[in-house]
């Protein structure tokens, strides 16, 4: 029975732990916060309640194998899940709003063709078809697989090139998301919907890979799910699961450097000086903060680049989040829906102010909001009483050097293009507001230390192997990663996987192929 030190209590660093302690070993996890889920938190103020991290769950078969490879009571005994259905409500510029149904992909077909018409569902249940082959194709490797040697072995997209009908014309293959919403839906709805899924992760379509068409496949294929309580019930879930396993917890103690003996990790040495010996180190933590613990070198012996700053030139540029939290008056209309995108008039403004390093884009069109994603879950859990509503309003932001988010001025402005443009989705929103609470993406690198606030994505394959999250092995042996900042990635579901890739490295070592 080895000890092992795991650095942060997010749900990829408990779920790590969990396993390796059902394994014999003894865990315990440092946290430099004051409790436990990371990003997977929770605001409370006046009888409200609010998640700051995702409100829905997608591939629930990830945390239903973390409970029951880790204890007697599976994870619907632990916490209480529901399908949300319709899975989302979109609201598109030319005023055209369509419902799509949770878990069927014959039903988005049809709601698409019943409400946006000339063949456009059919078009889009085409597309589906061909994410599917992108999924079935990448799913071992990019999620139930270490990460190989040679990445890029997932290097070539694996979306599917578009026959072509008409003789002497070449089978076209999109290189980028945008390309595939250009070329293959050649709708303005349909290209925001697509879009949508990748601003929902902080990708940039232009530049994400046209194998990002997995993410619509994961949630019209294996549903969206809430659970009761709040994604946070899940964080606590989780938590009680590891102390039943007996891993300790360590809140407010933050760890300083990964102490190094004989060529391997040996344990770590906290912020007040003490030293913690270990047999391996767990390091749930982002690229920049685990570099930092080595003394600022690269953890998988990556030449240094020119470029100045944390992030290399070759990489995708990141996004961050902006969160309002809104208390209303007034109970939850009938017919509202749990999730709701607002899509805007503008959105290649969006994308350059996100993306681009512009700063600030003012002075163009009279509708400057982001696409905002609305979360109205019904769940008397999170207010007063029925004559009140919680409603959290997400948007992918920048967080590159051209933004300064500790300009209150920015959050100001950010929140009330947010507010409205969900008036579009919640009527009445501005006479029901009683109060709002802003969440930069400076309040998420106070949390998650991410370089500007940055919010990991998912890994996908092609585009040169640029959108694979680093490995869970590292260069230094006794070292390895987990959480959204390593492989296969960052969403919940990918986070918890991460857990069951590094305990199988480390029960199992070099050999280990994957779960099953």
């Amino acid at each position: 029975m080895a000890r092992i030190v795991v650095i942060g209590a997010g749900l990829g660093a408990m779920a790590t732990a969990a396993r390796l302690a059902v394994a014999g070993h003894r865990v315990t996890v440092y946290e430099r916060g004051e409790t436990y889920g990371g990003s997977v938190g929770r605001f409370e103020r006046a009888g409200f309640a609010f998640d700051t991290g995702p409100d829905l769950l997608h591939l629930p078969a990830v945390y239903r194998d973390v409970f029951v490879k880790t204890g007697k009571e599976p994870l619907e005994s632990c916490v209480a899940m529901a399908q949300a259905d319709p899975a989302s409500r979109h609201f598109f510029p030319d005023g055209t709003a369509v419902s799509l149904p949770n878990a069927s992909r014959a039903g988005v077909v049809s709601a698409l063709e019943e409400a946006l018409g000339s063949g456009l569902g059919e078009r889009w249940g085409e597309f589906m078809n061909r994410a599917r082959d992108a999924w079935d194709r990448t799913r071992r490797p990019l999620l139930e697989e270490p990460l190989r040697a040679d990445r890029q072995a997932l290097g070539r997209d694996p979306y599917p090139s578009v026959r072509q009908k008409r003789l002497l014309r070449r089978d076209r293959q999109a290189a980028t998301l945008a390309e595939v919403a250009a070329r293959e839906l050649a709708d303005p709805r349909l290209a925001a919907l697509l879009e949508s899924y990748a601003l929902a992760y902080g990708l940039d379509p232009r530049d994400a890979p046209a194998s990002a068409a997995v993410l619509p496949y994961l949630e019209q294929t294996f549903g969206s799910w809430y659970v009761a309580g709040g994604t946070r019930e899940l964080a606590r879930a989780l938590h009680e699961r590891c102390l039943a396993r007996r891993v300790e917890f360590v809140f407010g103690a933050e760890v300083a450097s990964v102490v190094e003996k004989d060529g391997r990790a040996a344990g770590v040495e906290l912020a007040d000086g003490t030293l913690v010996e270990a047999a391996s180190v767990v390091a749930a933590v982002p690229p920049e903060r685990l570099s930092a613990l080595l003394g600022g070198r690269d953890a998988y012996g990556t030449p240094p680049s020119d470029e100045p700053g944390p992030v290399r030139a070759d990489l995708p540029v990141r996004a961050g989040r902006v969160t309002v939290f809104l208390a209303l008056k007034g109970g939850r209309e009938a017919g509202a829906v749990h999730r709701s995108v607002v899509h805007p008039a503008h959105r290649e403004f969006e994308l350059r102010e996100i993306f681009d390093e512009l700063g600030l884009v003012e002075s163009v069109g009279d509708d400057l909001s982001p696409t905002v994603f609305v979360s109205r879950p019904d769940d008397p859990a999170l207010r007063p009483d029925d004559g009140h509503e919680a409603v959290v309003l997400t948007a992918a932001a920048p967080v590159h050097a051209a933004y300064d988010w500790s300009r209150p001025d920015l959050a100001t402005l950010w929140a009330d293009r947010m507010v409205s443009a969900a008036a579009t989705a919640i009527p009445g929103l501005a006479d029901r507001i009683l109060w709002r609470e802003v969440r930069t993406p400076r309040d998420t690198r106070a949390v998650t230390g991410a370089a500007g606030g940055a919010v990991p994505p998912p890994s996908l394959a092609g585009r040169s192997a640029r959108f694979l999250a680093p490995s869970n092995s590292t260069a230094l042996p006794g070292l390895y990663a987990a959480g959204g900042w390593a492989h296969p990635g960052g969403g919940l579901a990918h986070a918890g996987m991460s857990g069951a890739l590094v305990a199988g490295l480390i029960v199992e070592g070099d050999g280990f192929r994957g779960s099953r």
